[in-house]
């Protein structure tokens, strides 16, 4: 969406419309699917003629990129609210278990947003880099900045080969880190595991008789995987 530096009525109706499309957006999403995503759709839904929404949003493309980024935001800032209110004493695999499960119960809650994000590619829509990164990197951000807080113990002693142990290098500058490859590799494991686990429950990969108790289930999964790379 395209900002408005014009001041007092106008600026805030532009600005309430962005918003009306958003949540429009989010509730065809939940309907249809990301597939189906229509701005004609959205436009009906506002009581607006299309050629109007075209002025804020001017494909389905660009609508999709704002419920990306929408997506990514919402669900880190409930990561960051979560640790923002924990204690700061609790020791790391507290902290990181309140991550994991704020994200979680975001996902839960949202579906069809967490399988914008997070699950199959929408077909013929190719997210922007430049606008899509930064937002979708925030939740692994968060994970290695508690990481860094910690010492990775020396029994993680995996020898990273030299074109991932690169790629490390750009981990570590991109997030602003003074953190070893050990502590990345343990990062990037809780990263996998976490986002694994939350998308088999909400895709309803476990199977509709199986595992009753799925936060019960995460959590457990949690504790284990966190006692075995920071114990």
């Amino acid at each position: 969406m395209h900002s408005d530096t014009a001041a007092g009525p106008r600026a805030r109706a532009r600005a309430q419309l962005e918003l009306d499309i958003i949540r429009v957006g989010r509730e065809h999403l939940a309907e249809h699917g990301a597939a189906a995503l229509s701005l004609r759709a959205i436009a009906r839904d506002l009581g607006m003629v299309s050629s109007a929404v075209y002025r804020y949003v001017r494909s389905r493309d660009e609508l999709l990129t704002v419920l990306v980024v929408d997506a990514y935001d919402e669900s880190a800032d409930r990561v960051a609210a979560a640790l923002d209110t924990a204690d700061p004493d609790a020791g790391v695999r507290e902290r990181l278990r309140v991550a994991a499960h704020a994200l979680r119960t975001w996902a839960v809650a949202e579906p069809a947003r967490f399988a914008l994000i997070y699950g199959s590619p929408v077909p013929g829509y190719q997210a922007p880099a430049e606008q899509t990164t930064g937002p979708g990197t925030r939740f692994v951000a968060l994970l290695m900045t508690e990481l860094s807080r910690t010492t990775v113990p020396a029994t993680i002693t995996t020898v990273v080969p030299g074109d991932i142990a690169g790629e490390f290098d750009l981990v570590r500058t991109e997030f602003d880190l003074q953190v070893d490859d050990s502590t990345v590799l343990v990062g990037t494991c809780l990263w996998s595991v976490i986002l694994g686990s939350i998308s088999l429950e909400v895709f309803g990969q476990y199977g509709a008789d199986t595992f009753a108790q799925p936060e019960i289930l995460f959590d457990l999964q949690l504790r284990t995987v966190l006692e075995r790379l920071l114990p």
